[in-house]
C-alpha cells in the first residue's frame, strides 16, 4: 500500500519552537497532501545525535533519495530486509530498541 523505509539518520534543528530537533528529512510542521513523506516515526539514539526512523511515502523516489543520502548511516526495506538484521544494527545506536514500538500510520 505504501512504501516503508527504516533509518538511521542524523537529528538535525537547535531545539527551540521555531527549529525544533528531528530526524534530518523531516519537514517542521504538517505533511500535506500525498506528495512527499506521508508519515514518520522515531526514537532517538542513546547518545540523542542519530534518530532511528520509519518513513513512509506513496513514491519511492522520496525514499531512495534519503537511502541513498551520503547522511543516511544505514537503510532497510520493511518487508525487504530481515527483522533480525533491523533489530540488530538498531541496537548499535539505542541498546533497548524495539521494532514493535517503531511503526508508523499513514493515510
Amino acid at each position: 500500500m505504501h512504501e516503508r523505509l527504516l533509518a538511521v539518520v542524523p537529528m538535525v534543528g537547535a531545539g527551540t519552537y521555531a527549529d525544533p530537533k528531528r530526524p534530518m528529512f523531516t519537514a517542521v510542521g504538517r505533511i500535506e497532501g500525498r506528495q512527499g513523506l506521508l508519515g514518520f516515526s522515531y526514537q532517538a539514539s542513546d547518545d540523542g545525535q542519530f534518530a532511528l526512523v520509519e518513513f513512509v511515502a506513496a513514491d519511492r523516489a522520496i525514499l531512495n533519495a534519503i537511502r541513498l543520502s551520503s547522511s543516511t548511516a544505514k537503510s532497510f526495506v520493511r518487508g525487504a530486509d530481515k527483522r533480525a538484521d533491523i533489530e540488530a544494527e538498531f541496537r548499535k545506536y539505542k541498546r533497548d530498541f524495539d521494532l514493535d514500538k517503531l511503526a508508523v500510520g499513514a493515510k
